[in-house]
């Protein structure tokens, strides 16, 4: 792996809203501890309150130093508190589409970073979102930063409420457990496939760099597997499988070289794996997952397992291609 400071940028997605400033500050913040530099991009179109299009020189000029000028305060309020280098900060507008001008401006950046929306579970299930189809088309890693306090946690306490027997009011508690000293881990998904070798490296990259445990997942199920010896007419028993899954799993981890001082563990569960990584994102700080299977009109209707792992997990989601 070259130098982390001689990494390409991170180009992040802002737009004023408070999904972007989150991502905004986890970029400034990632960057901090790599050198990297950051670029902050908003893309905007008239629909995005920037009143009737200039139509001369001195118009188009105004526009882009207010456009600037917003740009740097969300930048200073997202840096406070982060030992950030100005000099590594680059600011970009351009009059497209948010995914349009990511695409396009972070075609070669080390990762593209996006906030997500907090539409509601059905609404993004119909409609999309940003980050999930940022994920499916951008040929980088794709990070979809998550804040805490969404409608879905809002929504989760009506439930609860509505679903207990008495007139005391309760909240939804969260069944992560107590960060450990160390913290919560980075966890990884594989499958063996290349596309994953390639998440495993990005995850042991950010469990180097943050300093936190990593943890290898196979999600399983018996169509994953392949052709098991001695079940090749036959439907395989689960222990057959798991016992298949764990050598897939032990071969793949005896390829990889893991940094001295990181800390990886590495299990294999016998679960869809959009199921049982959205479950693991409960318990992590980072959940990285390779980009496979279904795209375009499928993946929308569908649900490839990256498109439901951004849309569904709750915590920061890495999809790498």
């Amino acid at each position: 792996m070259t130098e982390l400071n001689a990494k390409a940028d991170i180009v992040v997605g802002v737009d004023g809203s408070d999904e972007s400033f989150a991502a905004l500050k986890w970029a400034l913040e990632e960057a901090a501890l790599t050198g990297q530099n950051v670029n902050a991009v908003f893309g905007w179109t008239h629909s995005w309150d920037m009143g009737s299009e200039p139509d001369s020189d001195e118009a188009w000029a105004t526009i882009r130093h207010d456009i600037a000028n917003e740009l740097r305060d969300w930048v200073d309020r997202a840096a406070k508190g982060i030992d950030f280098d100005p000099a590594n900060l680059k600011l970009t507008s351009v009059k497209a589409s948010g995914t349009a001008a990511l695409l396009q401006i972070g075609h070669n950046a080390q990762q593209i970073v996006v906030g997500r929306r907090s539409l509601g579970r059905v609404a993004r299930w119909f409609l999309g979102s940003l980050s999930a189809s940022l994920a499916e088309e951008a040929q980088v890693p794709v990070t979809v930063v998550r804040i805490s306090g969404s409608e879905e946690e809002t929504v989760t306490d009506a439930i609860a409420n509505a679903l207990t027997p008495s007139d005391t009011t309760v909240h939804y508690v969260n069944p992560a457990p107590e960060a450990k000293p160390a913290g919560r881990p980075v966890v990884v998904g594989v499958d063996g496939s290349e596309t994953s070798r390639h998440a495993f490296d990005f995850a042991l990259e950010q469990a180097r760099i943050h300093d936190k445990p990593l943890n290898v997942m196979f999600c399983w199920q018996l169509r994953d597997l392949g052709v098991i010896p001695g079940y090749e007419n036959a439907v395989a028993p689960v222990e057959v499988g798991q016992q298949r899954a764990e050598a897939i799993l032990s071969d793949l981890m005896a390829k990889v070289s893991v940094p001295e001082g990181v800390k990886v563990a590495f299990d294999a569960f016998h679960i869809p794996a959009s199921k049982g990584l959205i479950a693991a994102s409960r318990y992590a700080s980072h959940l990285v997952v390779g980009s496979r299977g279904l795209s375009g009109l499928d993946a929308h209707f569908l649900g490839s397992v990256s498109r439901q792992i951004v849309n569904f997990a709750e915590c920061t989601v890495t999809v790498v291609h």
